[in-house]
């Protein structure tokens, strides 16, 4: 049997990052129809695992390919935008950020040291801020 499905899978596409976050989507999706009792959901259900599995089977490697390479870039994208509002609110916790009145260049000032003389590196003014 084993056999037979590996003969079966030679020149198939096989799973990928957005087949398995298809599946996981549709997982939801059941769980979802099952809490609300929702007939819309078990169908969106039932499309996603029909897309994955055609996905899976596909013998068309570079276009399945091509649409993973297309989902991982997105998906770096937003994984990109939430550390970085991550990492601001964490560092709001320990710096200020203001900016300059001369060049709008952003400075970062440790928080708690009082009013303090802040020079920007980039075009030398000076501007006095609490910090």
């Amino acid at each position: 049997m084993r056999e037979k499905l590996q003969r079966f899978m030679i020149g198939r596409y096989g799973v990928d990052r957005l087949s398995k976050d298809i599946v996981i989507a549709s997982c939801i999706c059941l769980i979802l129809s099952m809490l609300f009792r929702s007939r819309l959901l078990d169908a969106v259900a039932v499309v996603l695992l029909i897309v994955s599995y055609t996905r899976m089977l596909s013998r068309n490697i570079n276009a399945r390919y091509n649409e993973n390479q297309k989902y991982l870039g997105w998906l770096n994208k937003i994984r990109y935008k939430y550390e970085k509002m991550m990492r601001n609110v964490k560092e709001q916790k320990t710096h200020h950020i203001y900016k300059c009145p001369g060049c709008g260049q952003k400075i970062r000032v440790p928080r708690g040291k009082g009013k303090i003389s802040i020079r920007c590196p980039k075009c030398q003014t000076e501007f006095i801020k609490k910090s």
